[in-house]
């Protein structure tokens, strides 16, 4: 029996709808501490970021809303918690440009993407201010727009 195939090594999660919910202005670059069991979930491509967002408690950063479920191999001696607080590992300025921002601006910190770095796992993050209704619909637009213009141009070429 042939093992399926892994996801690309740098790569491991996308959050897609932060872009089109949020104006992503600055992005940070954090460690994530993991579980043992939630390393070997992550190799294997079972993580999600979908509504996961970042939470600054007691000068500590904390990533919330992250999906990794547990392989049933891998946690069998132990109670897994797949929605589980995890602790973001930055910098003390950066914990500060983070706090200042949330608590002046009106804006929210969402984790954008995970991805391998090394043999370390990393989570991007990013300040983002709400969008309205009017400017999702502007962006659905433009997708679209986007997607039509390659499929002419592609027709054309041929």
């Amino acid at each position: 029996m042939a093992k399926k195939p892994k996801k690309s090594p740098g790569n491991i999660a996308r959050n897609k709808r932060a872009k089109f919910e949020y104006h992503l202005h600055d992005k940070f670059e954090a460690g994530i501490v993991l579980n043992g069991w939630e390393v070997k979930a992550v190799r294997e491509g079972l993580c999600q970021l979908v509504d996961s967002y970042v939470q600054i408690h007691r000068g500590e950063a904390y990533l919330l809303g992250c999906t990794i479920t547990p392989l049933k191999t891998a946690s069998t001696h132990v109670v897994p918690e797949p929605l589980r607080m995890r602790k973001l590992l930055l910098h003390s300025k950066e914990i500060a440009r983070l706090t200042a921002a949330i608590q002046a601006k009106g804006q929210t910190c969402v984790a954008t993407s995970m991805y391998w770095k090394g043999h370390l796992v990393k989570v991007e993050i990013a300040l983002g201010t709400g969008k309205k209704e009017h400017d999702k619909r502007a962006s659905i637009k433009e997708r679209d727009w986007n997607r039509d213009k390659s499929r002419v141009m592609k027709s054309h070429n041929q």
